[in-house]
């Protein structure tokens, strides 16, 4: 442990590369091919006539719990109704978002040939922002009624931070989110440092799929709360080395500073002025500070030991 700890002090006291790694690619080549369907708009405006083919449709939506008496009174019912309408007037046209998909996917297949893009199908889920985004291989589902727009009043009751990624900015960086769990394994280091590494892997494999998309939708945090973070980077280092919490393998930390979460947990006085996951945001500048510094893949990156890369990152917090 001293030694990991003298490694640490070391590399605060060095340099890192300040010249930015380009992350914008050409990936006018590259060729994939998806379908796009509006399940949400088919299903409520069904009738009991139209409801068969709907299912031949979408077969995988329609478990045999879900009769056709139930499908009926879902689309009948007022409220649902209402959602459906709402959600029209933001989506009734998608085109933006397919090429935001296209453009996505395109990338995640530069990096990885063996990709195949999902068949696209949107819906609404009752505003569940649990399930935003679901991923499953040959399909992709993405609940519309959750991207109305961080003001809008059916999230009147949410919290702030979880409305604040209720835009349509933020449905392209759900999708890639989704891809990318499926990409990392499970970590075998259980300490902080390495869950941090860990999360800031994957959001430097944001930076790669989603080049024109700005770090506050990547990271979920308002300007405001992006703004703490990059001014107090240098104090928030600081905070975890002196409390000697990068080896840590208290599960407590996960809620305090990587979990998502209305501010961070350093027990301090001003801590509401704080994003939540500030320590998966610090990851990140871990991890492109090793990837300006060194020459590595995408793929060689979801590999590398944690130790390997902190020492090989040569981080040093911006002051």
């Amino acid at each position: 442990m001293r030694f990991y700890f003298m490694i640490l002090m070391v590399l605060c006291v060095f340099f890192s590369c300040s010249d930015k790694k380009n992350t914008q690619i050409d990936v006018s080549t590259v060729n994939i091919d998806f379908t796009t369907k509006r399940y949400e708009v088919d299903f409520y405006n069904s009738t009991v006539n139209t409801l068969p083919a709907l299912k031949n449709k979408y077969p995988y939506l329609f478990p045999k719990s879900f009769s056709d008496s139930l499908a009926i009174l879902k689309i009948a019912d007022k409220d649902e109704q209402e959602l459906f309408l709402e959600t029209q007037k933001l989506y009734a046209d998608i085109s933006p978002l397919e090429s935001q998909l296209t453009s996505l996917f395109k990338h995640v297949k530069y990096y990885n040939t063996n990709f195949k893009a999902p068949d696209v199908v949107t819906m609404i889920s009752n505003i569940d922002y649990n399930s935003r985004v679901i991923y499953a291989d040959s399909l992709l589902f993405i609940s519309l009624d959750v991207y109305l727009g961080k003001t809008h009043r059916f999230y009147a009751d949410y919290p702030k931070y979880i409305k604040e990624n209720n835009t349509k900015e933020n449905i392209v960086v759900d999708v890639a989110n989704s891809m990318i769990e499926k990409q990392f394994v499970a970590l075998p280091n259980r300490s902080f440092l390495s869950k941090m590494i860990h999360e800031g892997k994957k959001l430097y494999a944001l930076d790669l799929y989603l080049p024109t998309i700005s770090d506050q939708f990547k990271i979920g945090y308002s300007s405001e709360k992006l703004d703490w973070a990059i001014d107090n980077e240098e104090n928030i280092w600081k905070y975890f080395v002196e409390r000697k919490l990068l080896f840590s393998t208290e599960t407590a930390l996960n809620k305090r500073f990587l979990d998502n979460a209305p501010f961070s947990k350093f027990y301090l006085q001003n801590d509401n002025d704080s994003p939540g996951r500030i320590g998966a945001w610090l990851g990140w500048q871990i991890v492109k500070s090793f990837m300006q510094n060194n020459d590595v893949s995408l793929q060689e990156l979801l590999i590398i030991d944690f130790e390997e890369l902190f020492q090989k990152s040569n981080y040093k917090p911006k002051k």
